[in-house]
């Protein structure tokens, strides 16, 4: 490795491990979370990075290149439709297919009374989460996947086959990509692993917000009995990718948790009660998890700051970062707070301003990396990540 690139590779790792850790480090890291905007400035569409995740890979490596920036995400387009469009998983638009080519990939919530999963599906979930997923829910996602005791066919057979074949050559490539990052341009990956509250899951992928909500009231302690039942999987699943020399966080997507998703006294009950102990677990090992808090979390603040010190990383979303940072920023890093309707459609001023601004309010004492509240997509306007990106190299610097 190119000896400047492998000190600039450790310095940024130093720079960012620190804040992770709620230190103060030589300067604010920055880690922006680019995903559909890296498809634009490598001159792609976002069917092009979907379809093709070279081209999603080589569309991070661009930018992780020509910004100065300490931190990326190896692909942050993270559905990759040679493995969804293997098996015919129906619950994604694709760019190009079911949507236009320059819009990023969509999520297609089940209509009321037509989830994947069925009220009278929770004892099978119960009983033998894995099972039910398997025999149950796959064929019921899946255009090319027969159900059990169904007659099966040529597409069925080969959709397993070619499903594995392209999970295998997908994750296998993110350790050259990382390796690449490391190399050519001294970036950190920012995440290894993933992880998902069991709430999410059943809302998500099982239920449907719809379908969910009406459980909430009609068969609560099955809701409950569920979110137990994955827990020990979800805990299996983020420790299996998470990073072995435990540098970096495993990346934990929040949906259907906040408010006005649910309420706090059921957030309390079925989502907190079912989350905490696999975060707590995940720490025990020697892992952070990053709360990417989508939406607003402000009214279940208190219950996070019940965690371990420094066992998060707390991105602010739509929550007031200023409050945020009054409230756990004692305990945890937190990242994030510059509005992406500012980064799209404001002036590069505006942009630098609201930078100091937070700066100057979360990240006297460290403990704070800077990012857009949301991922970033391709309404994001280069001259301003431009400015953001330079303006906080000048005046961040501890």
């Amino acid at each position: 490795m190119n000896d400047e690139m492998e000190r600039l590779y450790a310095a940024r790792m130093k720079r960012f491990v620190t804040a992770m850790q709620n230190g103060k480090p030589d300067m604010v890291p920055i880690r922006p979370f680019v995903a559909e905007f890296a498809a634009k400035y490598a001159g792609f569409t976002c069917q092009e990075v979907t379809q093709d995740y070279d081209k999603a890979f080589k569309a991070a490596r661009k930018c992780a290149a020509d910004f100065d920036w300490d931190a990326v995400v190896a692909n942050m387009v993270y559905v990759w439709s040679g493995f969804t469009q293997a098996n015919g998983t129906k619950y994604y638009g694709i760019p190009g297919i079911d949507i236009p080519p320059d819009t990023g990939f969509q999520y297609r919530e089940p209509p009321e009374g037509q989830s994947f999963m069925q009220p009278e599906d929770y004892e099978a979930l119960i009983e033998d989460p894995t099972g039910f997923l398997f025999n149950v829910w796959l064929p019921r996602v899946s255009d090319d996947v027969q159900a059990v005791g169904e007659p099966t066919s040529y597409r069925n057979n080969l959709s397993f086959l070619k499903g594995g074949m392209a999970m295998l050559s997908y994750f296998n490539a993110f350790g050259v990509q990382n390796e690449r990052l490391r190399k050519e341009s001294g970036t950190v990956s920012a995440l290894a692993g993933i992880f998902k509250a069991p709430f999410d899951i059943l809302a998500d992928k099982l239920r449907g917000y719809i379908g969910l909500s009406m459980d909430l009231f009609e068969r609560p302690e099955k809701v409950l009995a569920a979110c137990e039942a994955l827990m020990p999987h979800l805990l299996h699943v983020a420790l299996s990718g998470a990073d072995p020399d435990k540098n970096v966080p495993i990346g934990f997507w929040m949906h259907r948790g906040c408010m006005p998703f649910i309420s706090p006294e059921q957030f309390a009950r079925y989502n907190w009660p079912t989350l905490k102990p696999i975060i707590e677990e995940i720490w025990a090992r020697g892992h952070q998890v990053l709360f990417y808090a989508e939406g607003d979390w402000s009214a279940h603040l208190e219950s996070f700051a019940e965690l371990p010190e420094k066992s998060i990383v707390y991105h602010v979303d739509r929550g007031d970062i200023f409050e945020v940072h009054k409230k756990i920023g004692h305990k945890f890093c937190i990242s994030g707070g510059i509005p992406n309707f500012l980064l799209s459609y404001g002036k590069p001023q505006e942009v630098r301003d609201y930078c100091k601004k937070v700066i100057d309010g979360v990240a006297g004492d460290g403990g704070y990396i800077l990012d857009a509240s949301a991922i970033m997509q391709n309404d994001t306007s280069v001259e301003n990540l431009r400015a953001m990106t330079d303006f906080v190299r000048d005046y961040g610097i501890y």
